[in-house]
């Protein structure tokens, strides 16, 4: 395993983290707790869920993965052997309004997130706790393009948001915070009250990959000029960039055979620019997966690339890739594919 230093925090952080969300719902508890084990004993170290996990969200599955994540800590007793993140919903998008009467970043809201996360993990303190989207409405998950209107009503309270999460941190109950589903805006909007005096936003957590690029068009300015960490998740697009989905084929208990919504990396496009990369690996002898990942993990800009996986045998070549490096040459295949079709994905 390779670590690095998440940006502004005293962290060494595992270039591979382990993403969550499948656990309450794809995965049993004791399934989740294998995968712990396993990837605490190749080396990751670093741990992402949130309040809202699993995913697709229902309500009788909200808090399920804290919860698994919960048991195995005290099961094991290694909470100080891991890096742990957690999220609160933002504002929601029609599905999640049973989670609690308002979901904003209101210091009602905030308080109760962070207690009842602490309380199914069963820790007293989280390591890093991001805000999951913006209250603002963005051009994420299937939205291309950024369309004003519904932010006529939003006011901007990025100011109060961290003076109330700066009290968690002086209370001990969070070491760090950052953002999740943010853009180059939201993020400088922050690094502005940041060179005010707040506390600085320390990571963004986005979708990234090789279908899904547009960070690189301007937030990565932002990262590497504002030493603000980047978490990609998506690394293999719901399972498209693992090469299983190819020629028309669909897995029994795959993600996109049990939740048909999950398609925002399935388009023409999309498929278009799959095949392509698949013909690359197989040129260097390589999976579709391996490629896929080994391109994530050494973004100059990546911090911490979070995979997935929903069995041992994904979740070993998952954390394998960190140990393929990709040549000059594979990597100017990969560009040449991506100026063919750029970002076929939303």
């Amino acid at each position: 395993m390779r670590y690095t230093k998440l940006p502004n925090t005293d962290l060494n952080v595992s270039k591979i983290c382990l993403g969550t969300m499948t656990w309450g719902r794809q995965n049993t508890e004791a399934e989740g707790h294998q995968q712990l084990d396993f990837a605490l004993e190749n080396g990751v170290n670093f741990i992402d869920t949130a309040e809202m996990y699993s995913v697709p969200f229902k309500m009788e599955t909200y808090g399920a993965t804290e919860k698994i994540i919960g048991s195995w800590l005290a099961k094991t007793g290694k909470r100080k052997d891991i890096i742990l993140a957690s999220k609160i919903v933002g504002a929601g998008r029609g599905i999640f309004e049973d989670i609690r009467e308002n979901l904003d970043f209101s210091a009602t809201s905030l308080d109760d997130a962070l207690h009842k996360s602490l309380k199914r993990l069963q820790t007293d303190y989280l390591d890093l706790y991001q805000l999951h989207w913006p209250e603002r409405a963005v051009n994420i998950f299937g939205v291309r393009d950024y369309n004003h209107k519904p932010n006529t009503k939003w006011e901007d309270n990025i100011s109060e948001i961290l003076e109330r999460l700066e009290g968690f941190v002086k209370q001990g109950k969070v070491r760090n915070i950052g953002l999740s589903n943010e853009t180059p805006f939201g993020a400088m909007r922050y690094m502005e009250e940041h060179r005010k005096g707040k506390l600085k936003m320390v990571s963004i957590q986005n979708a990234y990959n090789l279908l899904q690029r547009r960070d690189e068009i301007a937030l990565s300015e932002v990262l590497h000029m504002e030493n603000i960490g980047y978490l990609p998740y998506s690394p293999l697009a719901f399972g498209m960039l693992s090469g299983k989905y190819q020629n028309g084929k669909m897995p029994e208990k795959s993600r996109i055979s049990l939740f048909p919504a999950y398609s925002r990396y399935a388009n023409k496009a999309s498929i278009k620019a799959i095949e392509a990369y698949s013909k690359i690996a197989n040129k260097y002898g390589l999976t579709l997966t391996q490629l896929a990942l080994a391109f994530v993990n050494d973004r100059p800009f990546v911090t911490s690339n979070i995979i997935g996986a929903t069995s041992i045998d994904q979740l070993s070549e998952n954390i394998g890739s960190i140990d393929i490096q990709l040549s000059e040459e594979i990597l100017k295949e990969i560009q040449t594919v991506h100026e063919q079709i750029p970002n076929p994905a939303a």
